[in-house]
């Protein structure tokens, strides 16, 4: 017996596998935007102090990769903080990083408690950026002509 894939799913295929890289990377950004927003959110909550003031050079460094391909095919797509920090603590015998200043925050340190802004917005962003790229995958997809 021959089994032959119908021509309407055959060219539906072959339209989703010449825009692979469009339709990943759209994706990807959709879902990413939706984790900085969250992200940037919440790390402002945690580096307001008790005046209520933060001079916004960590928020301000929070920003998202481009959308990068593995060789083994995986695509991917990352939220992180920019370097070098602009305004060094010249009396430190440590260089402060961003990445540096955003673990103390969210662990904390002997004498500072604490302030998590990661973990709550892995729990928050979740869903809503499966939808977002739920919807973005469904719009490639409609202007491909393809559903």
């Amino acid at each position: 017996m021959k089994v032959n894939l119908p021509d309407e799913i055959y060219k539906a295929l072959e339209k989703i596998t010449e825009n692979t890289e469009k339709i990943m990377t759209s994706t990807l950004e959709a879902g990413g935007k939706v984790v900085l927003g969250i992200t940037k959110t919440n790390l402002s909550r945690a580096v307001t102090n008790s005046s209520g003031r933060s001079t916004g050079e960590l928020v301000n460094s929070l920003g998202l990769s481009k959308v990068i391909r593995y060789p083994s095919g995986i695509y991917n797509i990352k939220v992180g903080f920019s370097e070098p920090r602009r305004h060094q603590n010249k009396g430190s015998k440590y260089e402060q990083t961003n990445a540096m200043i955003a673990n103390i925050l969210e662990y904390g340190k002997r004498d500072q408690p604490p302030r998590p802004f990661i973990r709550p917005t892995k729990i928050a962003a979740k869903k809503a950026a499966t939808e977002a790229m739920i919807s973005t995958f469904d719009a490639e997809l409609s202007r491909l002509g393809v559903k």
